[in-house]
């Protein structure tokens, strides 16, 4: 078999430079375990940078992708097609709002489609975005995010976004006027920090929104399908959108995002946007398959009460380094008092994968199928490095 020192080797040679890698090759994985090519196991904390909220080869989407890579993988979207209208179908029927949907390829890809959508529907150009949100790498998705290290190496970028602290719903009221085309907010901002929304102020974006005829864009793309505790964070507070973006865990850790737009918007003008890969029946089949065992799995309830045990576990630990821990249903953050990434070694080395968000937090994202004798673990570990 082959090793990860050999694996290492021949990726470094050849890879572009841009990942700060981390010296383990990851072979095979199931639920919520991953396996190098040493044999050694981890439990994963990293989700796929929330891709994995199914946990790693699920057999319904194993055996749904197994059966449609025979069957069809490529149709694009000027034909129809059985598995994007099922798909579509059953989405639509578990959004909280009605909704027409854009099928696309990636969270920054719904992103894009998002602003593009917004600006086109109200006929404004100006974007307002937060202080610590993330919203992607590509030149709008970048141009909605705010910390400076993504986006100075390519200024300028796209004009016309402004950001206010996240949070501050007067903030926003001041800063959200007749040329507002749309506010995009995460319920909770992820990268950022793991900071949720403070009670009420989704609410107020709303009415702010509604007030000043601005479009509300809620960017889904790492809380959906369960993370939270709720299928969509949204949920929580009850409030409805414009624009829904999602991606992520769409379709079980494959590329895959969905733009969902208000009903009350119509259809979109022909011609005005599109994509080559968005909707094919392969990620169709997929998806469809992942949403089900969403559903049948009750995996948004697991994730409330796994969540809610896990920060109680942690919070009761008071650990030196930790200055709050803070989270919503399996998105969980430990601020430290010090820098992130020599604990993220220092559980590497104990069998644990875990992220930063930002510089001082410790991101956990476990898929959401994690047992609690793997929760267990993770806990014992934390405790090792932290104390």
């Amino acid at each position: 078999m082959i090793s990860n020192a050999t694996i290492i080797a021949t990726e470094q040679q050849h890879t572009s430079g841009l990942y700060p890698k981390r010296g383990v090759a990851l072979i095979r994985g199931e639920g919520a375990r991953l396996y190098d090519a040493d044999g050694r196991v981890y439990i994963d904390c990293v989700g796929g940078q929330g891709a994995a909220n199914l946990g790693h080869c699920h057999p319904a989407v194993v055996a749904a992708i197994q059966a449609q890579a025979a069957t069809l993988m490529s149709c694009p979207e000027i034909f129809y097609n059985d598995q994007r209208a099922a798909y579509l179908q059953a989405l639509a029927g578990v959004l909280p709002f009605p909704a027409r949907i854009f099928l696309c390829n990636s969270g920054a890809e719904a992103i894009e489609a998002g602003l593009k959508f917004a600006r086109l529907l109200s006929g404004r150009h100006e974007v307002v975005a937060t202080m610590r949100g993330f919203h992607g790498r590509t030149m709008g998705a970048l141009s909605a995010t705010w910390e400076p290290k993504y986006r100075e190496p390519f200024a300028p970028l796209v004009p016309g976004f402004a950001h206010v602290p996240y949070g501050d719903a007067e903030a926003l009221d001041n800063r959200v006027n007749a040329s507002t085309a749309a506010v995009l907010l995460e319920p909770v901002q992820g990268e950022g920090g793991v900071r949720p929304a403070p009670a009420g102020y989704l609410e107020a974006a709303r009415t702010i929104c509604d007030r000043h005829g601005a479009l509300l864009l809620i960017d889904e793309v790492q809380t959906g399908f369960g993370r939270t505790g709720r299928l969509f964070a949204l949920e929580h507070s009850g409030v409805v959108p414009d624009i829904l973006l999602l991606a992520k865990s769409i379709a079980a850790g494959l590329p895959m995002g969905a733009v969902a737009i208000h009903e009350r918007h119509g259809s979109l003008p022909g011609g005005a946007h599109g994509t080559t890969f968005g909707g094919n029946p392969l990620l169709c089949a997929a998806a469809h398959a992942a949403l089900q065992a969403y559903h049948d799995e009750d995996l948004p309830r697991q994730a409330a009460e796994k969540g809610a045990w896990l920060l109680d576990r942690l919070t009761a630990l008071h650990l030196p380094p930790v200055r709050e821990i803070r989270g919503l249903g399996l998105l969980v953050g430990l601020e430290l008092k010090t820098r992130v990434q020599p604990y993220l070694q220092a559980l590497l080395d104990q069998g644990v994968l875990a992220l930063p968000a930002g510089p001082n937090v410790l991101r956990l994202l476990p898929p959401l199928v994690i047992g609690y004798d793997d929760l267990e673990q993770v806990i014992a570990a934390l405790q090792t490095v932290l104390s």
